[in-house]
């Protein structure tokens, strides 16, 4: 087993500066790049998530986009804030475009879940990664 792990998810996006309103302004992330295509079967990306982190999110968009966002209801990006959610962050999402939306029993009762403009899953939990299983 390789002792580092990097982490990289990728989805397509029919809007990247609402994507990026959402993700940067209303949930916090970084935007670590912004790439824009530079030729025939390119894509624009933004690339988010955080600096420290071995892990990122990368939107993919742009005018050839061939393949559209088609997320359903068990598409989540799950964060573990080991904490109570600050409703100032629900707000924010919701300002930046977002829909708090039910994920069912479980994810109700741990957290708050949040379709991003694209309609993608965020659950934004109370629980610590550890005590998540």
């Amino acid at each position: 087993m390789v002792n580092e792990v990097a982490v990289r998810i990728a989805r397509p996006c029919t809007d990247l500066a609402a994507a990026e309103r959402f993700y940067v302004q209303g949930l916090g992330l970084a935007l670590l790049q912004r790439i824009a295509a530079n030729g025939p079967g390119e894509h624009d990306l933004l690339i988010l998530g955080r600096r420290e982190a071995n892990w990122h999110l990368e939107l993919v968009g742009g005018a050839d986009l061939t393949v559209r966002p088609a997320p359903t209801a068990e598409d989540l990006l799950v964060l573990y804030l080991g904490q109570p959610i600050d409703e100032a962050i629900v707000d924010g999402l919701k300002q930046a475009g977002g829909r708090v939306v039910s994920q069912g029993p479980y994810w109700d009762r741990w957290g708050v879940t949040v379709e991003d403009p694209d309609g993608y899953r965020v659950v934004l939990s109370s629980r610590s990664w550890s005590n998540a299983g």
